[in-house]
């Protein structure tokens, strides 16, 4: 690290996407050439590195990504998405050869499908990345670990070098669709993660059991504090010592879709801010919970100061029932 401050507070890695949320559906999906007509539909920016790079630009912090998109409309749309809530993408590479990814997030009542065209991100890797950005921010987050597997085999050495220069680092792996999880993998980058992001489902499935909080220790156990969203039953933190939870914030949402990446943006705001983890955790619970007010992933996310004041209290969120951060 230079003897000058950092350029940026954050450095996000990983996915930039369209997604098209269309719902809530009131039975189960018809096929045959059936036309069902739903409430909402909406284009809003997607990919849970990207949602969480627009969460922590809301909250104040100086972003920057670094990911791959498709010479298309989609991938200048994606470019131009991400620089309006103020993130620098001047590190977001155009592939040639591939079109952006899209994703379609079908909803039903607290639940949603997913369906992901990964385009660009089967070649998005470590070149991606620049080296003089992983030098130049206090905090590195990669997310849909699972979703880029040449960007997953360079994470350790991207993070170990960002470490080596002083930053700290997160990961939220998101969903497996191959159900493999990959055990090597995560083995390998676990130990240079600060911070391990999942929600409950996604800790359970890491460490191959059905105890949250057994996996949650097992999985501090290498290395990173476990941050994991647990939709109505709030958030919890193991740095395999200590448990710390703190209730979901009630809210009545639209949708949940990305609320788990506005959850991560909140956590690492909080941390850099320098908050205990007891407040960064709920820090993030707010944040998750508050960007449940507007359909998509973005179009609600707070400011630092509703954040901070709905996680302490002296505000509140619109009455309603506990919701669902996970992504």
């Amino acid at each position: 690290m230079s003897a000058t401050s950092p350029t940026y507070d954050l450095l996000v890695i990983g996915d930039a996407n369209p997604d098209v949320v269309v719902g809530p559906l009131s039975g189960p999906l018809a096929y045959g050439q059936r036309e069902q007509l739903v409430s909402t539909g909406v284009l809003t920016l997607g990919g849970s590195a990207a949602i969480m790079a627009c969460g922590a630009a809301r909250l104040g912090l100086k972003v920057a990504f670094a990911g791959r998109i498709g010479a298309d409309d989609t991938g200048r749309w994606v470019r131009g998405a991400l620089a309006a809530r103020g993130v620098d993408v001047s590190a977001l590479t155009v592939d040639p050869g591939l079109p952006s990814p899209l994703t379609a997030v079908l909803t039903r009542g607290g639940d949603r499908a997913i369906l992901t065209a990964p385009g660009t991100l089967a070649t998005t890797g470590g070149d991606d990345v620049p080296p003089a950005l992983l030098a130049d921010c206090r905090h590195v987050h990669a997310a849909s670990y699972f979703l880029m597997p040449k960007l997953a085999a360079a994470l350790p050495d991207l993070f170990r070098t960002a470490r080596g220069h002083g930053a700290t680092t997160s990961l939220d792996t998101n969903d497996d669709p191959g159900g493999s999880w990959d055990p090597a993998g995560i083995a390998a980058v676990l130990p240079v993660t600060d911070f391990l992001l999942p929600n409950a489902q996604e800790a359970r499935a890491l460490y191959g059991t059905d105890s949250l909080e057994a996996a949650a220790a097992g999985l501090a156990a290498r290395g990173p504090l476990v941050v994991v969203k647990d939709g109505a039953d709030g958030a919890l933190a193991h740095d395999g010592r200590t448990l710390l939870r703190t209730p979901a914030i009630p809210v009545a949402p639209l949708d949940t879709v990305g609320a788990g990446d506005s959850f991560d943006a909140g956590l690492v705001a909080g941390v850099l801010s320098g908050l205990s983890t007891a407040d960064a955790l709920a820090l993030a619970a707010a944040c998750g919970a508050l960007s449940t007010r507007a359909h998509g992933g973005t179009g609600a996310q707070p400011t630092w100061d509703e954040a901070l004041a709905a996680a302490s209290g002296t505000t509140a969120p619109d009455p309603g029932h506990n919701h669902g951060e996970n992504k």
